[in-house]
């Protein structure tokens, strides 16, 4: 894997399906490391484990408890052989049988699908109506003979073909080789709260000047899992809301849940406008960080702003009562402290 310093739901309905035929789905730190890919789906479940609520396409899941080594986990329970009733299937009516899997000789997909199965012709306005919409693994589908257009959604990975319904049963399987990827940031050995950090994820490498530079996912959380087509991703780790950002190319492999940890080099810092040190910090407070060279990094206002910043060098600018002072300081990883600066 290669890192580089540098320092996704609602679901309304789909585009029109010729639209969708196009856009399956588009998927693109100091350090980032990313651990063994473990099953995303598993034929036999772990005890304590939460399978999530079936997904949306392009849906952020956030896992409802614990943590899980394996996302998610659990196939659907199945009946004692011989104890599962006989679909009834109406005259003049086809059984439509739809199920996806990760690929070619891999295991089905056990949860998470969304099922749209639309007309195959729009109406007078464009629009292709959605006939049936199911959310289970493998459901079977009832509806008159004739031609239709399935969509499946899993994540962000997507798969659309035309099916023609003829006879009493028509079995459709879809391949959708996808895999889900979960992150967490730390500075050092210690864990960054969720609450600090988020992820963007761009398809591609970001190494790659044709890579789009558009997020398919933003402000991930910690813990939650994106699902995306197979391929390779760039990760935008922030660490707050300044300069503390970190990119990383990693790799989605189909059928599995890749835990990516990014590592940050930065440090918490709390700056004080005091008369003497260790004194009590002056409220209505403007304060600038800047770089060596000038550059603004993080303005805010108040008695104890909290910056996080990157290791390095700053500069920092406190504006009171119609004066203004500064301090120079270093951020060092992993170092969380008070910045104070002097009023005289």
């Amino acid at each position: 894997m290669r890192s580089h310093p540098a320092t996704a739901a609602s679901r309304g309905r789909l585009w029109p399906v010729f639209a969708l035929i196009l856009m399956l789905a588009a998927p693109g730190a100091a350090s980032a490391q990313e651990t063994g890919p473990s099953i995303l789906f598993s034929t036999t479940p772990s005890t304590g484990l939460v399978s999530p609520e079936p997904v949306t396409r392009g849906e952020v899941f956030a896992p409802r408890s614990g943590t899980p080594s394996q996302w998610p986990l659990g196939t659907p329970r199945s009946r004692a052989p011989g104890t599962a009733p006989a679909l009834m299937v109406p005259a003049g009516k086809v059984a439509l049988a739809l199920s996806a899997r990760f690929g070619k000789d891999a295991p089905r997909i056990a949860g998470g699908l969304v099922w749209q199965v639309y007309e195959a012709k729009p109406d007078g306005k464009g629009k292709y109506r959605l006939v049936k919409e199911d959310k289970a693994p493998a459901p079977t589908l009832v509806l008159p003979p004739g031609p239709y257009i399935v969509h499946v959604g899993f994540g962000l990975a997507t798969a659309v073909r035309p099916v023609t319904l003829r006879g009493p049963t028509v079995r459709e399987q879809f391949d959708l080789p996808a895999g889900g990827l979960r992150m967490e940031g730390r500075v050092g050995d210690a864990r960054i709260p969720a609450g600090q950090i988020a992820f963007d994820v761009f398809k591609g490498s970001q190494f790659d000047p044709a890579a789009d530079h558009r997020p398919i996912a933003k402000h991930v959380t910690t813990g939650s899992v994106v699902v995306v087509p197979e391929g390779t991703y760039h990760i935008v780790s922030h660490y707050g809301d300044a300069n503390a950002v970190v990119r990383s190319d990693i790799r989605v492999q189909a059928g599995k849940l890749t835990d990516v940890t990014i590592t940050h080099r930065a440090a918490a810092i709390t700056l004080k406008l005091v008369a003497e040190k260790g004194g009590e910090a002056f409220a209505n407070t403007s304060w600038s960080v800047l770089t060596p060279g000038g550059d603004v990094i993080k303005e805010s206002i108040g008695a104890f702003p909290r910056v996080i910043l990157a290791a390095g060098e700053y500069r920092a600018i406190a504006r009171n009562d119609g004066r203004v002072f500064e301090r120079q300081f270093k951020v060092v990883t992993g170092v969380d402290g008070d910045v104070e600066v002097l009023a005289r």
